[in-house]
């Protein structure tokens, strides 16, 4: 699997459409991971409310994502191409 493949896949909701929530996620874990590597081997500290702000946006992008439903002609089209195999 190619790296441009997986970051369309990080990307898309539950229905394949692009979505800013994904996006604004994928920007929130790649900022604490930054965060955490500067913290880790160049001593630069960040203050505690910008990490536990960062970890909420995560949590209530991941709870929004888990709340989701798919549209009903995406689910359609599933249990089509389940009952022509």
């Amino acid at each position: 699997m190619k790296l441009k493949q997986i970051i369309h896949q990080l990307l898309q909701d539950k229905d394949g459409n692009f979505s800013l929530r994904e996006v604004i996620a994928l920007v929130y874990v790649l900022l604490t991971i930054i965060a955490w590597i500067a913290q880790q081997f160049f001593g630069r500290n960040i203050p505690e409310f910008m990490f536990y702000s960062f970890i909420s946006m995560i949590g209530a992008a991941a709870f929004g994502y888990s709340l989701e439903r798919q549209s009903e002609t995406k689910q359609s089209d599933k249990f089509r191409d389940k009952e022509e195999s």
